[in-house]
């Protein structure tokens, strides 16, 4: 994708909407970690992470990223520097209207790639906050379904796979966290046509603030959960619902 960054101009007040910490687990052990924040700025949002993988995961890497958003949630770019050991790949990707492109640097190669990312598209990416940010733009009532096309974007390029994908709320329940005992609702992720079993689950509160993952389609092998949070209450990004 050619390289290209776009930002939203209006004002807004610039400060700390909220920072935490989750942990990563790997068969029911800790693995590592992703601390974030998220940051209202003049241009809009941006949102930045540093998620660490370490042993006994089986592929220790560690992907320092920076997302910039509209006021309303879009994902208008992202950057990403992604380390293995001593290799290491840089990754910028913007939307310029309705087209995503990106660019991709790595061992003195450098690659690109573009293609269509219309308004309802999102972006999906390892860290919980990619979820937040679509869970932001939609509402979910109780058994509640959205489909809608997404950018999946990974290993080993740190490149787009167009996908769909399906979000269902399948539960409303509480959850223990590290502020206490929170409504919250599960949501299962699938891509269709693959089957819902291939797809994964995780528990958000009522704004949309992931507090748990898992790494398959039921609410078992901890992925990543929300062990540290400041800002705005937990329970909202944006206030009670």
């Amino acid at each position: 994708m050619a390289h290209s960054t776009s930002e939203p101009e209006l004002s807004i007040v610039p400060g700390i909407i909220a920072a935490g910490r989750y942990v990563a687990f790997h068969a029911g052990l800790e693995c590592g970690e992703e601390r974030w924040q998220i940051v209202s700025t003049a241009a809009g949002l941006v949102a930045t992470g540093d998620h660490l993988l370490e042993s006994p995961h089986p592929f220790p890497n560690r992907q320092e990223w920076r997302a910039t958003l509209t006021p309303d949630w879009r994902v208008t770019g992202l950057e990403i520097i992604w380390s293995v050991g001593e290799r290491r790949l840089h990754a910028v990707h913007g939307a310029e209207g309705a087209h995503w492109r990106a660019r991709f640097e790595y061992g003195g190669q450098t690659r690109e790639q573009h293609g269509d990312y219309p308004d309802i598209c999102e972006v999906d990416y390892v860290s919980p906050l990619f979820s937040t940010f679509f869970l932001a733009r939609r509402d979910f009532a109780p058994e509640g379904e959205h489909e809608f096309p997404v950018l999946r974007i990974g290993p080993p390029w740190m490149a787009v796979s167009p996908e769909r994908m399906l979000v269902r709320c399948v539960e409303l329940g509480q959850l223990e966290t590290s502020r206490g005992r929170l409504d919250a609702k599960r949501y299962l992720v699938s891509l269709p046509p693959r089957s819902e079993e291939e797809g994964y689950t995780f528990w958000a509160d009522r704004q949309g603030i992931v507090l748990e993952s898992f790494q398959g389609p039921q609410p078992t092998g901890t992925w990543m959960k929300l062990v540290e949070y400041t800002g705005q209450p937990l329970g909202g990004l944006q206030g009670e619902a």
